[in-house]
């Protein structure tokens, strides 16, 4: 479970009541998921919550709602049917204030996200191991 920000704190206390309420739930429903490692942050003048140091789900509350960014392509496909019922535009999903928080889908989703964040991680520290196997322009004429 990530170690609490007193910035994310400050966000939520700064929220009307009915929002306190969801983004409390919404907020430990997403800790409860991430790794221990995982870091609250606040970007873009947000809540956020960084794992393998990308940045892997944001929320904010709204007037009538509050929402999850961003969800891609990839955890749409997984969660599929699940998020038929909350409005969605490109990246986003909205939860509506006066409805129960879905803590358990909300779990799923900052599982999913994590994951995809450390599996980045993997194949971009692959990546600059396999550029640095291979010998340079300049390495190879030298030779």
């Amino acid at each position: 479970m990530p170690k609490p920000s007193a910035a994310v704190d400050a966000y939520i206390a700064a929220r009307p009541p009915a929002a306190r309420r969801a983004l409390t739930t919404v907020r430990a429903a997403i800790c409860g998921a991430l790794p221990p490692e995982a870091e609250e942050v606040i970007s873009y003048k947000i809540p956020a919550y960084r794992v393998a140091g990308r940045i892997a789900i944001f929320f904010a509350a709204w007037a009538e709602h509050y929402s999850l960014y961003p969800i891609g392509a990839q955890a749409e496909a997984a969660l599929g049917e699940d998020l038929s019922r909350y409005g969605r535009s490109k990246g986003t999903i909205r939860f509506a204030l006066g409805e129960p928080v879905p803590e358990a889908l909300i779990e799923r989703i900052a599982r999913l996200k994590a994951d995809e964040m450390v599996q980045a991680a993997k194949a971009k520290a692959a990546l600059r191991a396999e550029r640095r196997s291979i010998p340079s322009a300049r390495a190879r004429r030298r030779s």
